[in-house]
């Protein structure tokens, strides 16, 4: 799922949930989304806005993969082991299983095409109208959800942080049921007042800057929050997908048609007209959120991989994650030469699974690697809390 796409109109486009429409790749002088005149980027534009669009991707999966592994924990293990690093059930991660996984790439592919039929008979604009609307929020969540850990590093001492639960119940007595528990605090506050302020801006002004605040929000949480129970699991999602890609980019014009009439912040973009028009710049190259989030998942599972062997080695993190930096390079470099819309899960899944699988082959841990279950963590000792994979949805 991927675009690496320029326009001339860009707004940034469809949704996290539908990492469907994030994929395509767009190159110098291909089709403009404003048909007046083409823009012919600057060598030096062209090789920024690449450039930084490879450095945005790489921010939150490094760092998404390192939040995997601290919040890296089974909801069967119960609250009261986790209550004091985990406040609210948002806030655990979401295990992907081998069943979901297999079934991921046609739900994705029916949810396409069923958007691609709504732009058809449907008005894109009030369709655009509801989607900034559910964005606003979404993003102001996630970005907070970001943020937080940081401000609550540099929050001063002598602000006191004061604690706050919000509580919804349903019934009463023996029969009372919480539909709503929710626990924050004057830093999460702060947070959430901040990144409000990111979200009336991008909902007004629709500026590359803010679209790029939620996209790397979405994508960082993506990577922290969806986890693979295993390697064959992960291998399973990717190979998909692959074809999914492939075959919604190569084959029909759906996957373009459908990213290019959302106006939502599941892509980065970076301008190449930076250098000629400042932050006015409209003339954007594109990273679809889903050329992020999915080899990101799969990155993050294999540092938890390379925790779990106890070596104090990060092996098949590394090489996963430099096979990153090559397939995305890659994908850029033909999309660059041929000037024509590339699948970059074409590119990402060979690599991204490749050459961890060619490590493990040398290392003699292959078998290991795909039968090994990924147990959860405990963020205070990094030791196996439990001796067996947990699932936590069957």
């Amino acid at each position: 799922m991927s675009e690496v796409e320029k326009a001339s109109n860009s707004a940034p486009e469809t949704v996290t949930a539908l990492l469907d429409a994030l994929n395509t790749t767009d190159s110098n002088g291909n089709e403009a989304l404003n048909a007046t005149a083409k823009f012919v980027a600057t060598p030096e534009g062209t090789a920024l806005a690449y450039g930084s669009l490879v450095l945005m991707a790489l921010v939150p999966i490094f760092f998404g993969a390192l939040r995997s592994v601290a919040c890296s924990k089974s909801k069967e293990l119960g609250e009261k082991a986790y209550e004091s690093s985990i406040r609210n059930t948002s806030d655990m991660p979401e295990t992907i299983t081998s069943r979901e996984a297999a079934k991921f790439p046609i739900i994705a592919s029916c949810t396409l095409f069923g958007l691609y039929l709504f732009f058809k008979v449907f008005s894109q604009e009030y369709i655009n109208l509801l989607l900034s609307a559910y964005f606003f929020v979404l993003g102001v969540l996630a970005l907070s959800h970001t943020t937080s850990p940081l401000l609550s590093r540099i929050f001063p001492s002598s602000v006191p942080n004061k604690q706050y639960q919000l509580l919804f119940t349903q019934g009463a007595g023996e029969a009372k049921e919480e539909i709503i528990n929710y626990e924050f605090d004057t830093n999460n506050l702060v947070c959430l007042l901040c990144s409000s302020v990111v979200g009336v801006w991008y909902v007004l002004k629709k500026h590359w800057i803010a679209n790029n605040l939620f996209g790397l929000a979405f994508a960082l949480n993506g990577v922290e929050l969806l986890h693979l129970n295993n390697v064959s699991t992960g291998c399973i999602l990717l190979g998909g997908l692959f074809v999914y890609d492939i075959f919604w980019v190569f084959g029909t014009n759906v996957m373009v048609t459908v990213a290019k009439s959302f106006e939502a912040p599941i892509k980065l973009v970076f301008p190449q007209d930076l250098l000629e028009k400042g932050l006015d710049a409209s003339n954007f190259a594109m990273l679809g959120l889903g050329d992020i989030v999915i080899p990101g998942i799969f990155i993050a599972l294999l540092l938890r991989f390379d925790v779990s062997l106890k070596k104090n080695s990060r092996t098949y993190f590394c090489s996963s994650f430099l096979a990153y930096i090559f397939g995305l390079g890659l994908t850029i470099f033909v999309m660059h030469t041929f000037k024509h819309a590339q699948p970059a899960l074409l590119y990402l899944v060979p690599a991204c699974v490749g050459f961890p699988v060619v490590v493990a082959l040398f290392k003699g841990e292959l078998t290991e690697m795909f039968s090994r279950c990924v147990l959860p963590l405990c963020v205070r000792s990094r030791e196996p809390l439990i001796p067996k994979c947990v699932h936590l949805r069957q």
